[in-house]
């Protein structure tokens, strides 16, 4: 066998590149247009894709404004509304104080129970020969003023019982939705199987259906009977996403987690407070304490003030004064959250 000449294969290959070189130098100027042609394809291409993108962009962005003024236009309206709830709810009736106390009684009803009980305490402030003044003064106290702190006290203690369950509610009406049930059903569940006094509230919602008012109306007009600034962010929340859309299981979840926040806030602020508060109840009850301890130790020398006309005045001017600074002091004291 004879090996092959390196000298051909030297001429094989320099013909090879020679032949690709002059094939190269008479395609150069269609290779190079193909390249700008399919260049000028793809940029058209990206662009094409870009104002495509471009205008998804600007199409949501116009919807997300949209949306944004539909909400800010809610909120106004919903403002303005609960500006007319709350001027009417500093002239509340007697009759809607008993329905926030949760007391099932008539206006005649405590008019009758009140004129009783004065007359129960007057009766017994006379037979104890206590002058009739004072007896007039007891009675007052006793058939105007009495009965209605106590039905402040309730409607105060039915708010905190309200407040303890009410972030639980939205709890299980937010498992309720993202499990599929609607909102309605939602609303049942929590007035069928709730706590009260947030069972109570919810009924009144679905009683409210019953009659003809839509969800976020029946939501809103629960304020009237629970007067509370986490009822009225509820209505706000369902009226809001009754109107715009959106994620209503994350909008009363965020809505549970702010009221255990205010919640949380409350009690350090009342942590804080404590010592304040002891502070004014020692200085309140200081004058008692001293006047019991002299009358105990020398009641000849304090009984001046109940039996002498100056003594009245005296014993007057110094209510007038320490009630007033229990006032200041309880002003000073108290916080809104």
């Amino acid at each position: 066998m004879f090996g092959l000449d390196p000298i051909m294969i030297a001429i094989v290959a320099l013909s090879a590149v020679a032949t690709a070189a002059i094939a190269y130098g008479l395609l150069y100027s269609q290779i190079e247009t193909e390249k700008k042609t399919a260049s000028r394809i793809g940029r058209v291409k990206a662009a094409e894709t870009d104002m495509t993108k471009v205008k998804a962009a600007r199409d949501r962005v116009q919807e997300i404004s949209k949306r944004r003024k539909s909400v800010q236009d809610s909120l106004k309206d919903l403002e303005k509304k609960q500006q007319e709830r709350t001027k009417k709810a500093k002239q509340l009736s007697l009759k809607a104080r008993l329905t926030q106390a949760g007391i099932s009684i008539s206006e005649v009803q405590f008019y009758m129970m009140s004129a009783a009980f004065a007359l129960v305490i007057a009766g017994m402030s006379f037979l104890a020969g206590i002058p009739l003044l004072a007896v007039a003064g007891l009675a007052f106290v006793a058939g105007i003023g009495l009965p209605r702190w106590i039905v402040g006290f309730l409607i105060s203690r039915r708010q905190k019982q309200f407040l303890e369950e009410f972030p639980n509610s939205l709890d299980v009406m937010v498992r309720s939705i993202r499990s599929g049930l609607p909102l309605n059903d939602a609303v049942r569940l929590i007035a069928s199987d709730g706590q009260e006094p947030v069972k109570t509230e919810f009924r009144r919602i679905i009683e409210s259906q019953q009659v003809g008012m839509s969800i976020p109306e029946a939501c809103t007009r629960m304020q009237q009977t629970m007067n509370l600034p986490e009822v009225k962010f509820f209505g706000i929340v369902i009226a809001i996403q009754s109107q715009a859309g959106g994620n209503l299981s994350e909008a009363l979840g965020n809505l549970a987690r702010v009221l255990r926040d205010r919640k949380k806030m409350k009690a350090k602020v009342q942590a804080l407070s404590m010592e304040a508060k002891a502070s004014a109840a020692i200085i309140g009850a200081l004058p008692f304490i001293v006047a019991l301890l002299v009358y105990l130790t020398s009641p000849d020398y304090i009984m001046v003030l109940f039996t002498d006309p100056r003594g009245h005045l005296i014993l007057g001017v110094s209510a007038v004064w320490m009630s007033i600074g229990l006032l200041v002091m309880r002003n000073m004291i108290n916080f809104d959250i």
